[in-house]
């Protein structure tokens, strides 16, 4: 069986719409829509939400989906290319001894 990740890049510095993830919208905070929808798909065995706040982190984690690790805030920049994020999010579940054969992002 394929070891599949998805991850949701998900910083709290968004400077168009701030606090873009945690806004309610419908009666849910707009990241919540994202975390459903791949609950519901069942094709990812992790679904991780990179992210350098704890507000959302807690957020996220009432739905049941557990931030392994927060992101450092030198990869939260309006600059950070999102493949640095994503070799940043892939070094750390190495380190957990978790590997996954194919990593996603939304």
């Amino acid at each position: 069986m394929r070891e599949t990740l998805i991850f949701i890049p998900a910083r709290s510095g968004s400077k168009r719409i701030k606090n873009k993830n945690i806004k309610i919208f419908c009666g849910e905070p707009i990241i919540n829509y994202s975390i459903i929808n791949l609950l519901n798909s069942k094709l990812f065995n992790k679904i991780h939400v990179s992210t350098d706040s704890e507000r959302i982190k807690n957020i996220v984690e009432k739905k049941k989906i557990k931030v392994d690790f927060l992101r450092p805030k030198n990869l939260a920049l309006d600059t950070t290319p999102t493949i640095d994020v994503i070799k940043y999010v892939y070094s750390e579940f190495k380190k957990l001894n978790l590997i996954f054969d194919e990593i996603w992002t939304v």
